[in-house]
């Protein structure tokens, strides 16, 4: 070989050699590498990476035979071992063991590969990655030659560091040799491992779409085409040979998103949410909850609220026969009410299999089940606040707690009087159990979707700020999984059945908002507007008027609701104003007056006159409401 490799493969004829090695075949080369199939004189078969530019003799080789050697050290099942490293007439070279194993680039069909498959390929190859980059080690031309895979779809990485004049690695060098400081050495291979990462989501992109990101063969010249360096936008197309589910596709997208500040930091993050998105895709029930299921077993649904001690010892002075006075304490504590409310939904009380009979969504018929004794029970039996939360993490919890009890307050000021006023608050809670599940558990996650979801700089002056990602999208390319599944897997798990299931599922932001047909419907929508409300009042203040104003488009016609109506709800009721207050009384059967036969009754006085609905909550066959009891 010259000092400039040749693209071609061997010529017909007599055998080429390399050292010891028998070239066979080509497998693969980029701008900045190559990959040959090689054969040992005994018949092993090897695959040898070796740079496209043989590296100058003196302190260039050096540097690049220690950087190899180190990568070589590092020991992962996700990353290839060398079983050879050296030097052939100047010419540097790893050899790997091919027993079993091809490159992705052999193995990958025209069409693309299947979601969960291309998935577990991209999440093998980011276990190797993630360790690497932690170790200090970058590869610096990730291409599909690189990812070695057997027969079970197992994938090992090769060609760590072989790159030697790939933008990474000259980068590296040039940090290495100036006499700069040791945080400019780390962001300069921060940066090259995020250019990793970016090549690793383009992999990714090319084994869903059958073809190459940009129809560039070599990943590396693709990633040069990407801002900053250039100006090309990588999406993945909807029509593929292999359906691409949505929370997948959002994965893929944000990898190689046109805006940096969007893409995936590091490698963990991105096969955190691969490997969140193929924990909820592979089964089809209790997938998504699957997610959960230890933390919940750790650390319960959510913690008891601040000052549980003082709220404990206040129940146990409690009269059994005060049970408002007892759900107006319970409701003060988001924990203890979702608490009670698994509990009865899910267990056999005082003998009555209480699913049975119907779902039980008020904390006073919660209180008159359990008594006062499993109320205390339900109360010692959570975690005391903050739970495994840090400060901050715990301060950001309070606050959405806070903004979820406020929509809550808004949702029973645009309820109708005929509906009782803490099934309206707690179905508007339940709107926003995924994500208070998704704060409490996963709490760094939840911060890096609300800073998906912020706009950012313009790209240039005189543009409008760059979008933010939807709360779905973003839930979506950091988790794998939508945080309103989230909820409902953990709403399902406590046992409440497809009629509440369905009630509290918020309409998707982008789909159009039907009249309501049953109670039922009714129900779900105040709850959905008084959610959709309170965000709006989240938003910039410069903002908060016309997103209100969209509230009252998507909401007004079909609940009778002005502008100054959704304002006027959205004034915090005084503290003396309490839910548990707000009981039903009892409606003939045959008064006719449902939450879809009249117009709701707005503020404060609205809140306070819940009425018992003739409703289509009611099991059908005992001909009572099970929701307002």
């Amino acid at each position: 070989m010259s000092a400039t490799a040749s693209d071609t493969s061997p010529r017909p004829g007599a055998p080429r050699h390399f050292g010891r090695w028998q070239l066979l075949r080509l497998l693969g080369k980029s701008q900045h590498t190559m990959n040959w199939l090689v054969a040992e004189r005994g018949g092993e078969e090897l695959m040898l990476v070796l740079p496209r530019v043989a590296p100058p003799a003196g302190d260039a080789l050096e540097r690049w035979t220690q950087a190899v050697r180190r990568a070589a050290r590092l020991a992962h099942p996700r990353l290839a071992p060398v079983v050879d490293l050296g030097v052939h007439e100047g010419w540097p070279y790893a050899a790997y063991e091919l027993a079993g194993l091809a490159t992705l680039a052999d193995r990958m069909p025209r069409k693309g590969l299947p979601g969960l498959q291309a998935a577990a390929l991209a999440s093998g190859a980011l276990q190797g990655l993630a360790y690497a980059h932690e170790a200090g080690v970058v590869h610096g031309d990730l291409q599909p030659a690189m990812l070695l895979v057997d027969d079970q779809q197992q994938v090992r990485l090769a060609g760590l560091e072989v790159a030697c004049e790939s933008p990474a690695a000259m980068a590296l060098a040039a940090a290495a040799a100036s006499s700069g400081s040791a945080a400019s050495q780390l962001s300069t291979q921060r940066a090259a491992a995020e250019r990793d990462v970016l090549a690793a989501g383009l992999l990714l992109h090319g084994m869903l779409a059958g073809v190459p990101a940009l129809e560039e063969p070599d990943v590396g010249r693709a990633v040069s085409r990407l801002p900053p360096h250039g100006r090309e936008i990588v999406r993945l197309p909807w029509t593929t040979a292999h359906p691409v589910a949505e929370p997948l596709r959002a994965i893929v997208n944000r990898a190689t998103d046109r805006q940096e500040r969007q893409r995936y930091r590091n490698a963990r993050t991105l096969l955190h949410a691969l490997e969140g998105w193929v924990q909820a895709e592979s089964s089809a029930e209790g997938g998504v909850l699957g997610l959960l299921a230890d933390k919940l077993r750790a650390a319960g649904v959510l913690p008891a609220s601040a000052g549980a001690g003082a709220r404990a010892a206040r129940l146990a002075m409690m009269e059994r026969e005060r049970n408002n006075e007892l759900a107006e304490v319970v409701l003060e504590d988001l924990a203890l009410s979702f608490e009670l409310l698994r509990v009865v939904n899910t267990a056999q009380v005082r003998g009555a299999q209480v699913s049975g009979n119907g779902p039980v969504l008020t904390v006073r018929r919660a209180i008159a089940m359990v008594g006062l004794e499993g109320v205390r029970r339900a109360a010692l039996g959570l975690r005391t606040w903050p739970g495994p939360l840090g400060e901050p993490a715990a301060a950001e919890l309070e606050r959405v707690m806070e903004r979820c009890k406020r929509a809550g307050r808004v949702a029973m000021a645009l309820r109708s009087p005929v509906y009782d006023g803490e099934v309206v608050y707690l179905l508007t809670l339940l709107q926003n159990l995924g994500r208070l599940v998704v704060q409490y558990h996963f709490p760094d996650d939840a911060a890096q979707i609300r800073r998906l979801m912020q706009p950012g700089p313009p790209a240039r002056d005189g543009d409008p700020p760059e979008p933010g990602m939807s709360e779905e999208g973003a839930a979506f390319a950091v988790l794998g999984a939508d945080i309103d599944a989230l909820g409902h897997a953990v709403a399902r798990w406590w046992g409440l059945p497809e009629m509440v299931l369905g009630m509290i599922r918020r309409p998707a932001p982008s789909a159009p908002v039907h009249p309501p047909q049953t109670d039922e419907d009714m129900l779900r929508l105040v709850a959905s507007c008084a959610n959709e409300a309170v965000d709006a009042m989240a938003q910039p203040a410069a903002k908060v008027a016309s997103a209100l104003q969209r509230v009252v488009q998507r909401y007004g016609r079909l609940l009778d609701l002005s502008l100054r109506d959704l304002q006027e709800a959205l004034q915090d009721r005084p503290a003396g104003d309490r839910i548990a207050h707000t009981a039903p009384m009892p409606l003939d059967a045959g008064d006719g007056r449902s939450g879809t036969s009249g117009a709701p009754q707005r503020g404060a006085g609205a809140a306070a006159g819940g009425v018992r609905a003739q409703s289509a909550l009611r099991a059908r066959s005992a001909g009572s409401s099970t929701l307002a009891r």
